[in-house]
């Protein structure tokens, strides 16, 4: 039997913002395998976090149970981030000033490592799983230069500016590093009502991750995408036919089903874990095979 075993291991896992999303269910596996958990959550989602990990409501206390009978998921720390911005210099004032925000001090990628670099001395694992597109539902030649250009800024570049801010802390562990970014066919291909900016951040994500893996193997850090399929997550939903997504992809896939969160979950563990050491720059797609077909 071959294991995988992170214990000892710290994964700074992004963009949990609820209990249905991929973010959370790779955490639930990277748990389940022994890592160390810290969340890094939007300003306005860090307290329904807190919450969903604290709620004895029954089916919240059921997206807590770990995989594999590991137990229950319980990061040790939740971190405010907004990818949006590098330093506290970057952000404007009208977020400044609002209280969502500056209730957590210095909510941006540089606030964030500088609690969670040096408490933990090195981070092995990184999941980026942020995504957003205002005007998502537009097509693309609807799209406004402000749309675009804020999901390119929220979806793409943030794996490169997390990258550059955790990377000090995560070359050269041993066994190697990780980063994961999660992104989907879109990236690839047209997809309608998936617009706004947001296929091109995709694409944008996929070639980034290629080129980080790049400028960082030497430094015994690998870089590697998740493209899954649809899934209905709360996020997903703001896509409009999210449903009619899965059930088309569905029919015409080799494997003839959608894909569980806990699929793309154990696609995470695997990539993070030594079975994977000579991968990086790879796109895996997590699609029951959905993106080999031709029609």
């Amino acid at each position: 039997m071959i294991p995988i075993n992170l214990a000892g291991k710290v994964a700074l896992v992004t963009g949990v913002g609820d209990n249905q999303s991929f973010a959370w269910f790779i955490a639930k596996a990277l748990q389940a395998a022994g890592a160390k958990l810290v969340f890094a959550s939007h300003p306005r989602m860090v307290n329904i976090v807190i919450n969903l990990l604290d709620s004895d409501k029954p089916d919240d206390v059921e997206a807590r149970v770990l995989p594999y009978g590991a137990g229950e998921l319980k990061p040790e720390l939740v971190v405010a981030c907004d990818v949006s911005y590098d330093t506290m210099d970057d952000v404007d004032e009208k977020t400044k000033n609002d209280r969502r925000w500056n209730k957590h001090g210095d909510f941006t990628i540089k606030g964030m490592i500088d609690q969670v670099g040096p408490k933990y001395g090195g981070i092995d694992i990184l999941i980026h799983s942020v995504a957003f597109a205002a005007e998502i539902k537009s097509k693309a030649v609807d799209t406004s230069r402000k749309g675009y250009l804020g999901a390119l800024s929220i979806s793409a570049y943030s794996l490169t500016a997390l990258t550059h801010a955790c990377a000090p802390f995560m070359e050269n562990r041993a066994g190697g590093a990780s980063i994961v970014g999660l992104s989907y066919l879109g990236g690839d291909r047209v997809v309608p009502h998936y617009g706004g900016g947001m296929s091109t951040a995709k694409a944008a994500l996929q070639i980034d991750a290629k080129q980080l893996a790049h400028n960082l193997g030497a430094k015994n850090i690998r870089v590697n995408i998740i493209s899954a399929g649809p899934y209905a997550s709360r996020a997903a939903s703001a896509i409009g036919d999210i449903d009619q997504m899965i059930g088309y992809a569905a029919q015409r896939s080799p494997l003839p089903r959608g894909i569980t969160p806990d699929e793309v979950g154990n696609a995470a563990v695997f990539l993070c874990s030594p079975l994977a050491s000579a991968i990086t720059g790879h796109v895996l797609y997590v699609d029951c095979g959905y993106n080999v077909m031709g029609v």
